[in-house]
């Protein structure tokens, strides 16, 4: 996640512009490993067979920490680095350069600013 908002910075966009699209962009590839990691667990977590009363407790604890981790993944780490990420600084990485405002927006599906 921070490595593409740093990316997003490189391209030139603002830090909570680059936040919210990092964000953004994520949002399905975080969802949908934690839908699948925690359907797996389901027969786990409603199991009555020998030794459903070992693996029922263990299957939910997992399944929770499956649903919370996308929360922070999405909404917690976003919110640290806009509250300690550098306002000014751009990523120090080979090969990205500012791009300029109308690439951005093209890239972002937003009109260009005027000028």
């Amino acid at each position: 996640m921070l490595s593409h908002i740093k990316q997003l910075r490189g391209e030139g966009l603002g830090r909570d512009e680059a936040i919210r699209q990092g964000a953004m962009d994520r949002l399905r590839p975080v969802a949908m490993t934690a839908l699948v990691a925690s359907l797996g667990f389901v027969p786990m977590a409603i199991a009555t067979g020998a030794g459903a009363e070992v693996q029922k407790p263990i299957a939910t604890v997992v399944i929770g920490g499956l649903m919370t981790a996308p929360l922070l993944t999405l909404m917690v780490l976003p919110a640290l680095y806009a509250r300690f990420g550098s306002a000014d600084a751009l990523p120090e990485h080979a090969g990205l350069r500012p791009v300029p405002e109308p690439e951005v927006a093209a890239r972002a599906g937003r009109p260009a600013p005027a000028r």
